[in-house]
């Protein structure tokens, strides 16, 4: 009755991974889910694998979207120039990354593409921008029109990813004694108006350092803001995705089981 998957999506074709390798994954995931257990509602430690933490980045860059922050809508309204995270850390939006999935050289609007910091050393620097709404905030646009071909310009995210930290996922673990280890989120519960936080999610539960047995139907909750402030992220970074992350490491959150 459990289910995982594994995949892989590049520009070119010699980077693709084996379709053996692909099959094996998502195989062993699958196999190491079996005859999971529920928890009881706690407030722990909880790692994110980077397999859903990019999750996290794609949240910010909703809440930093000029045309949340033109309509105040956003959590982060008016939090321009304030310290979100800790110390070092970086998220970067990058249109130039070469074979990136979303790499391109200038936006819908014909705006060419360039690096962009949307949070340095922790605090928040940037909105996404194109130029409605960069108008309508007294700023120059960012270069991050998007459209289709029947639609207006709207702003969104490119390459976007949450810079390696210095420490191992195992360095992460290793101090939790009673901890949560997320594989898989389910539901779409994010309120990007306030920031508060709570999805379905499963994964394996932590003791003593160590990965134990597998866990499902649980929720976890919390508000973005706490989270983004207990941010530690490990130094497995992999593009992968149009969004990534390393595995990350949040403090408090509470599980919510039997």
């Amino acid at each position: 009755m459990e289910r995982d998957y594994d995949y892989s999506a590049v520009r070119h074709a010699a980077d693709l991974e084996s379709a053996d390798k692909i099959g094996r994954t998502a195989g062993e995931r699958a196999v190491a889910r079996l005859n999971p257990r529920k928890v009881s509602t706690r407030k722990v430690s909880v790692i994110f694998d980077r397999r859903v933490a990019g999750t996290l980045v794609s949240h910010l860059a909703a809440a930093v979207n000029g045309g949340a922050v033109v309509r105040k809508t956003t959590f982060l309204n008016g939090k321009m120039g304030q310290k979100l995270f800790a110390d070092g850390i970086r998220i970067i939006d990058d249109p130039l990354r070469k074979r990136g999935l979303r790499s391109r050289p200038f936006d819908g609007e014909g705006v060419a593409g360039k690096r962009l910091a949307l949070i340095d050393d922790g605090v928040l620097r940037s909105w996404l921008l194109d130029c409605a709404t960069a108008r309508e905030l007294g700023l120059a646009t960012t270069g991050h029109a998007q459209r289709g071909v029947s639609t207006v310009p709207s702003p969104g995210a490119s390459n976007l990813h949450l810079e390696a930290g210095k420490v191992s996922p195992e360095d992460l673990i290793a101090d939790i004694k009673d901890g949560f280890y997320i594989t898989d989120l389910i539901g779409v519960g994010v309120n990007m108006v306030t920031g508060d936080y709570s999805r379905g999610a499963s994964g394996f539960w932590i003791e003593n350092g160590k990965l134990g047995y597998a866990v499902s139907e649980v929720t976890i909750a919390g508000h973005l803001l706490d989270m983004f402030r207990s941010l530690t992220p490990a130094n497995d970074l992999e593009f992968r995705y149009g969004t990534n992350a390393p595995t990350l490491r949040l403090e408090g959150l509470t599980v919510a089981g039997q």
